[in-house]
């Protein structure tokens, strides 16, 4: 089975160039200016813009939030993804109640995603119940590498919950993952001074959800960072890949561990590039716990920050950390911010967002676009080759971008498996028209017509095989 594109403005990770992309079954067979008019089937992509599709390494999709004991969205609400741009996701796996990290894993792929999965997935190892004896969860990191995963989460927030990791465990968590190409994911946060400002702000009767960002400074957010990576440095020298970065607090961290060769890499948010803690400050609870995730949103300055620190190279990936929870959960929260569960849905939106308010007014160039969003993150994650670019031998993920179209971003035009979306009536320029996932046609006119069930687990390779470079 044979697919030509034809007549594209093709943007890859190194170049853009008017040109033809020609599909063998599920891969790219070639690419060049004029490859002919014989295949099974001919796509004219003349006036849109073609590049990878998206690779979102920070979702979590059919997963306990972190407050409550309800699910987020299942994977059958990635087809939104896919509807977006965004054809593979890098999803955590948190440990289920009672079971290790593999066990939790393996039946994330048999039963949680099973028949249900609309993207290519690949998976992170999540410590989500630590214990006095983890010995097991030491052995499991072991285990990891023989299922294809090659990185784990570790959070340093959330203190007095199952989630925290403190540092005596990261620490051995970082010793185990180094023996075995693992890259340790790390949130950010000191937990301990987190907690105390939210109890004394909670004492005073100060509980709407602006005080979520209040409680979370980024100073926070930088300290623990520093920390981390002074613990990956003794552990002996354990990747890292810092998430949700949020500010010049932690992004100035970075890039000087960076600067003595420390292997870190930097990913942030669509979130925090577009959007600040004024959303917070909304006196109806109902909009203003939809914006209630961490690190918190921060003050506008922090964007400019961001976009520096994305062309200085300090980070290189921008994820959505997709959550999909409605306002039923966020409900839960309504008396005290500190019980709002953290997240909101977001991966459907990164790439038309980025696009729009990145590449359209000049904050991103192509190239750099493509790196951010599809490239980078394969590379990072142990999917590169073979994910996250047009280049012969690579799996024909491809979009097909229409820059004429103009709108706004809407909820109802791909619900994403919430009842909100936190870009509601944001200008957008451009949409997703096609997408093809391993060289099928799953998104046309802007519409899924794929199978629930089509995505596929991906293995990942070791220390995110590819740090070179980036």
């Amino acid at each position: 089975m044979t697919t030509l594109i034809k007549n594209g403005e093709i943007i890859t990770s190194s170049a853009e160039f008017r040109g033809d992309i020609l599909i063998e079954d599920e891969v790219i067979a070639a690419v060049g200016a004029d490859l002919g008019n014989t295949a099974d089937t001919v796509i004219d992509a003349a006036g849109k813009v073609v590049f990878p599709g998206g690779v979102d390494q920070h979702t979590h999709y059919s997963a306990l939030c972190n407050t409550g004991d309800q699910d987020t969205a299942g994977y059958e609400t990635s087809d939104s993804a896919l509807v977006g741009g965004t054809t593979t996701v890098v999803d955590y796996a948190p440990q289920d109640p009672g079971k290790g990290l593999i066990e939790s894993a393996q039946y994330r792929i048999d039963v949680r995603a099973k028949d249900k999965v609309c993207v290519d997935y690949a998976l992170h190892g999540f410590i989500t119940y630590v214990t006095d004896d983890n010995s097991g969860l030491y052995r499991d990191i072991a285990r990891l590498s023989e299922m294809g995963i090659h990185s784990i989460k570790c959070f340093m927030a959330y203190k007095n919950s199952p989630l925290h990791v403190d540092d005596g465990v990261m620490f051995r968590v970082m010793q185990e993952s180094k023996k075995h190409g693992i890259t340790v994911f790390v949130h950010t946060e000191n937990g301990d001074v987190i907690d105390e400002m939210q109890r004394e702000c909670i004492a005073r009767g100060e509980v709407a959800p602006k005080y979520h960002a209040e409680t979370r400074p980024s100073f926070c957010e930088g300290e623990a960072a520093q920390r981390a990576l002074y613990l990956a440095q003794q552990a002996g020298g354990t990747p890292l890949c810092i998430v949700h970065n949020t500010s010049k607090a932690v992004c100035d961290v970075i890039a000087e561990a960076r600067g003595r060769l420390q292997p870190v890499m930097g990913e942030t948010c669509a979130h925090y590039l577009f959007l600040d803690k004024s959303y917070l400050a909304n006196p109806d609870f109902e909009v203003a716990s939809r914006y209630v995730l961490s690190p918190a949103l921060r003050d506008k300055c922090e964007q400019e920050h961001l976009w520096q620190a994305l062309r200085d190279g300090t980070l290189h990936t921008i994820a959505s950390d997709h959550v999909g929870i409605g306002m039923d959960i966020k409900r839960q929260g309504l008396d005290r911010f500190d019980r709002i569960p953290n997240g909101a849905p977001g991966a459907p939106d990164r790439i038309p967002m980025l696009w729009s308010h990145g590449v359209e007014k000049g904050k991103l160039s192509r190239v750099d676009f493509v790196r951010f969003t599809a490239t980078n993150p394969a590379k990072v994650c142990g999917l590169y080759p073979g994910k996250g670019d047009i280049a012969p031998g690579f799996d024909a993920d491809i979009v097909l971008y229409d820059r004429a179209w103009r709108g706004a971003v809407r909820w109802a035009d791909n619900p994403n498996g919430a009842d909100f979306n936190i870009y509601e009536g944001f200008e957008q320029l451009g949409r997703v028209e096609t997408v093809l996932l391993r060289g099928k046609v799953v998104v046309e006119q802007a519409r899924f017509v794929g199978s629930y069930g089509q995505g596929r687990f991906l293995r990942t390779r070791p220390y995110g095989a590819c740090y070179t470079g980036l």
